[in-house]
């Protein structure tokens, strides 16, 4: 018995492999490649929106620190018109009319606006000047692509110390 095996030659057949298997291979790496510069870009945005956040929390402890040092002599004398700038001096917290841009690219600003109370003694828009009382709104923002994003917190500071 004899069996007959017929090996035929197949022209061109591992150049076709070869060309679908550089296509694959490309497409595996160009995906891969488009993934991790995605990633890269949304940690950037990512980062910026915490060191914001980190600012913004900063800016309302340094406003607790000039409540602390003196309200009257701090807190009472920041404008209620205009905003007003932190500036570190590498030893103390000072404020400025001045904008201070923080590592080039974030601007933290501080509006003060003054209390009114009620007859309960409560909030209000309309009532009494409470003079122990002062709303602080800290605001940074900062460029992403063109456009601004802005970040705000809001706190009551008031004369705890009676100073």
């Amino acid at each position: 018995m004899k069996i007959f095996v017929s090996f035929q030659k197949q022209r061109g057949f591992g150049l076709v492999e070869m060309l679908i298997g550089a296509a694959v291979l490309s497409t595996s790496l160009l995906g891969i490649s488009s993934f991790f510069q995605k990633t890269l870009e949304v940690s950037s945005l990512t980062q910026s929106a915490v060191q914001g956040d980190y600012l913004l929390e900063e800016g309302v402890e340094v406003v607790k620190l000039f409540r602390d040092a003196g309200y009257a002599n701090n807190i009472v004398k920041l404008s209620t018109t205009t905003p007003t700038y932190l500036a570190w001096d590498g030893t103390n917290w000072a404020t400025s009319t001045i904008n201070v841009f923080i590592g080039g690219k974030f601007e933290r600003k501080i509006t003060v606006s003054e209390v009114k109370r009620n007859v309960s003694e409560d909030i209000s828009d309309t009532g009494i000047l409470d003079p122990n009382t002062r709303l602080v709104a800290v605001s940074v923002a900062w460029n992403v692509k063109g456009a601004t994003t802005t970040k705000t917190i809001q706190t009551y500071i008031t004369n705890i110390f009676n100073n």
